[in-house]
């Protein structure tokens, strides 16, 4: 078991699915299953704010991620193809209304914990190593600076065809950081064992050679910030 955590655009989605690959192992997205949560309440005509409600579509909700043609999987809900809507802007932020709300979290964490099959799992999202796999054999947690995961999300969008300012995806990554970070149930925080790496300014595939490297052997290939708390961890990478 291996947890990813981070911030919005801090890369964890992309590292977790490669590493996932590489193992051969299964693969959680915990943010698409928050996204397709709050699309199933609006398609539902229940507002975001009623988390009770929220939360009770859960049990019907026949979730799948199937591997697609990029780095990415396809999202399957109810039969239906709902990658695109899934990963929109708008489905992110939709997710972060609901994500706060303890009834939905808690109607969550069976269904996270159920993607833990052998041989094995690289989960990723803000409190996989903190909450939902505490035992996880290594937990990462990725950060980088406002403005580097703003520039990520700027080419993410451009490629998807979509135009975006940055000013504003910086502003929307900061006021999101907020909100993630001060929530009273399950706030964004690096677990005290886990091994905190600062990606800003390093591809996608150094990151991924740095976390294959914590699986097997002390390495010291990124700028590395220890957990609040964390003491033995420090000397063995």
């Amino acid at each position: 078991m291996i947890a990813i955590d981070g911030p919005s655009a801090a890369g964890k989605g992309t590292v977790a699915h490669a590493l996932a690959r590489k193992l051969r192992w299964h693969f959680l997205d915990s943010g698409a299953l928050y996204r397709i949560l709050a699309l199933a309440a609006l398609q539902r005509g229940i507002p975001l704010q009623q988390g009770s409600q929220v939360a009770a579509l859960v049990p019907d909700l026949d979730i799948r991620f199937d591997p697609g043609d990029d780095d990415r999987d396809r999202i399957w809900v109810n039969g239906q193809d709902l990658t695109t809507a899934v990963r929109a802007e708008t489905a992110g932020r939709q997710a972060s209304q609901i994500a706060a709300d303890p009834a939905v979290r808690a109607a969550l964490l069976q269904r996270q914990r159920a993607f833990r099959q052998a041989p094995g799992l690289v989960a990723d999202g803000r409190d996989m190593g903190t909450v939902v796999f505490p035992d996880a054999c290594l937990k990462v947690f990725l950060d980088a600076s406002p403005e580097e995961r703003a520039r990520r999300r700027h080419r993410q969008l451009r490629m998807a065809g979509i135009e975006a300012k940055m000013p504003a995806l910086c502003e929307e990554i900061r006021e999101r950081d907020v909100r993630d970070r001060n929530r009273p149930h399950s706030p964004l925080v690096a677990a005290p064992d886990a091994v905190v790496l600062d990606t800003t300014g390093f591809p996608a595939d150094t990151v991924l050679s740095r976390i294959e490297a914590l699986l097997t052997g002390p390495t010291d290939r990124l700028p590395r910030k220890a957990a609040s708390g964390e003491t033995d961890r420090k000397d063995s990478v």
